[in-house]
């Protein structure tokens, strides 16, 4: 049973209860002074105690999506996601429907009213990442009177280490664009869910690692040009936007900002505006500075010429430790030209999926209109 399974849940919460009764039962027979008396008691707090903080921990990544399985936990992931084994002869295209889903709203089992989530592997015709995703259709995309109809198309990007699964069960990413579309409050759009972790278990940040992984250019390249060549979305310039949160919502802002002939629209919730080095992240610049400031949006912002792009940032005047720095980027990019800034601030809210789940609506709002289904 794999790690975000229900049923390694349940059994957990299972043992850690039946040991507690067993506790309360066995303790009056343990109350001897002799060793075996004392290491028996020992051994059943010992043993309770790590059932309950498993339970908790599991029930923990469940809701928030921290990590996808067992070997991504214990940091047994080695593959780097680099993929040779698609000839330019062959017939395998660069995203491949590995799976179907209905979307978990009324009358979703029925694509024409409650849209479609497929479970979808890329792989970078460039850049040659391999990657899962998964992609939500909306209604209008299966029904006749649309089927000549192109649609905008936006990357929804979790932090890290994050899941694409959490997009779905935990920010409902899928379930508020359908009901927000369907009250004419945004149009209907394709999102494309992933991680930004496209380089297990590695955090590369969305960067060109010098020798490693071509992250940046994968997110403003070949995924864009992989769902594009498989799906009915715009093909003229501001088709695509991006979202995502904490770790997420720095690769948005930069993409966007790096490549706004890609993406008209970056959405950062709870961003941080420079790229992370720590030991998830390894090397990411080998010395080279010039790769470095680009990472630091702060630095790019006020060297290079301004993008033709918006942004979206949010924080929490109480809870959010990017408060302080969110507002000195808003300061800077409203002095950027032609680079709008709109952003999102609550009085409090922390660095977790309630927070997110009460700006997604209004992010998705914001993308809605700014993106072109032409």
């Amino acid at each position: 049973m794999g790690l975000t399974s229900n049923k390694v849940l349940a059994l957990v919460i299972l043992f850690a209860v039946l040991l507690f009764v067993g506790t309360v039962w066995f303790w009056p027979r343990l109350a001897g002074r002799n060793w075996r008396a004392v290491a028996g008691r020992i051994g059943l707090l010992a043993v309770t105690q790590v059932l309950v903080f498993a339970s908790v921990g599991i029930g923990a990544n469940q809701a928030f999506g921290f990590y996808a399985s067992w070997a991504d936990l214990f940091g047994q992931e080695s593959g780097q996601g680099i993929v040779v084994d698609h000839d330019a002869g062959g017939t395998a295209g660069p995203l491949q429907v590995v799976d179907t889903r209905q979307v978990n709203v009324s009358g979703g089992a029925r694509p024409q009213i409650g849209g479609q989530l497929q479970k979808v592997d890329i792989v970078g015709r460039r850049t040659h990442i391999a990657s899962p995703a998964y992609v939500y259709l909306p209604p209008e995309y299966f029904q006749p009177q649309y089927r000549t109809r192109t649609f905008p198309a936006a990357v929804v990007l979790t932090g890290y280490p994050g899941t694409a699964e959490a997009l779905i069960k935990g920010l409902h990413y899928p379930q508020t664009a359908h009901a927000l579309a369907k009250d004419g409050r945004m149009q209907p759009m394709i999102l494309v869910m992933m991680r930004p972790t496209v380089a297990p278990p590695r955090d590369t940040e969305c960067v060109d690692v010098p020798g490693g992984p071509q992250t940046e250019s994968f997110f403003a390249r070949d995924l864009p040009d992989a769902v594009s060549h498989h799906y009915r979305v715009g093909k003229k310039p501001g088709s695509w936007g991006i979202v995502g949160d904490s770790t997420g919502g720095y690769c948005a802002l930069k993409l966007a900002v790096h490549h706004p002939q890609t993406y008209v629209a970056g959405a950062g919730l709870s961003p941080y505006y420079k790229a992370a080095t720590d030991p998830t992240t390894g090397d990411l610049f080998h010395g080279d500075e010039e790769l470095r400031n680009s990472a630091d949006l702060m630095w790019y912002l006020g060297h290079r010429p301004a993008p033709d792009t918006s942004l979206l940032v949010s924080s929490s005047r109480q809870g959010e430790n990017n408060y302080g720095e969110t507002l000195r980027f808003i300061d800077l990019v409203k002095a950027k030209k032609p680079t709008r800034i709109s952003s999102i601030i609550l009085d409090s809210g922390g660095h977790n999926f309630n927070t997110w789940r009460r700006e997604i609506p209004a992010t998705l709002q914001w993308l809605s209109g700014r993106l072109s289904d032409r």
